[in-house]
Order: structure tokens, then sequence, then C-alpha cells
């Protein structure tokens, strides 16, 4: 008898652990806090969203005022059209703001950064953002840096007058 209940306390002790590994994961991942909050939603355009994922954060001032909600592929202009859940308590992103896609360190997550612009009208729920920059990818970087070393000329070698 003695060993069974020795085997319930531990068993219970176990689930006592993963129910508080699973609220503690949630309390860090931060969803417990974004889950009821009310917000509207923004779109914005760009060239090349590489990277950047569905839930990436929507940065104002290096602040977080949202998330990424939507990624698809404009049909008409064959841009990525990204939709972003903007919470309610921002409501002073001027129509002449600047959305880019930016990253947290050399290889860190991508996000979208607003930066404000000087307009006194601001955007309501479903407008766009007009101004966009987008993605830079490290690839086309690199690329280009080799096919500019390839095309310039060798350098003459100098000549060696000393006899």
């Amino acid at each position: 008898m003695r060993t069974r209940t020795i085997e319930m306390t531990v068993g219970l002790f176990m689930v006592a652990g993963f129910v508080a590994l699973f609220f503690m994961a949630i309390r860090v991942s931060g969803l417990a806090e974004e889950a009821g909050k009310p917000s509207y939603q923004l779109m914005a355009k760009f060239q090349n969203a590489g990277g950047l994922g569905v839930r990436a954060k929507v940065t104002l001032a290096g602040v977080v005022i949202g998330r990424v909600s939507k990624i698809e592929l404009d049909s008409k202009t064959l841009q990525a059209r990204v939709t972003m859940d903007v919470y309610n308590d921002v409501k002073t992103i001027d129509t002449d703001a600047v959305a880019s896609i930016l990253t947290a360190g050399m290889i860190g997550e991508k996000y979208v950064g607003i930066v404000p612009g000087a307009d006194d009208t601001y955007l309501k729920n479903g407008d766009e953002i007009e101004q966009t920059q987008s993605s830079l990818v490290l690839e086309d970087l690199i690329g280009k840096f080799l096919s500019s070393q390839a095309t310039k000329p060798a350098a003459p070698a100098a000549a060696d007058d000393s006899f």
C-alpha cells in the first residue's frame, strides 16, 4: 500500500510539473497577453517579404504594437501583401508612415517596423501603408557583391625596373 501512495504522489507531482511548464510557456510566449487585445487591421505590400512569418512582431519606436496576421501574394502586382493586427490603443499611425521588414540582430527573427510620418491624418481599419521597404536578403547581397567583383578588370601588374 505504501508503494502505491508513493507512485500516486510522484504521478501527481509530474502532472503538476507539466501543467506549470505549459502555463509558463504560454506566459513567456506572450500569447496570453495578446489573446484578448482588441485590434484593427492594416495592410502593406512589399517586393520581398523574405523570412517574415505569421505572428511576427509589428513595432513602432521599438515597442510592440501588434502582430502579422497574414502574408499572401497579390495576384495583380505580384507583391507580398502583409496584413497586420495593430492594437486599438495605437490609433495615431500617420498615412505617410513607412513600414519596413527588419531583422533583430544579424540572423535573428524578422519583424515589421513602422516609422511614423508627419501627416495629420491617421490610418484606419483596412487601410494600406503605401510606403514600404522590403527585407534585405543576405544571399542577394552576397550574389551582387560577387558578380560585381567578377566583372571588374584585373589591376595591371607593376613594372619591376630594379636591375
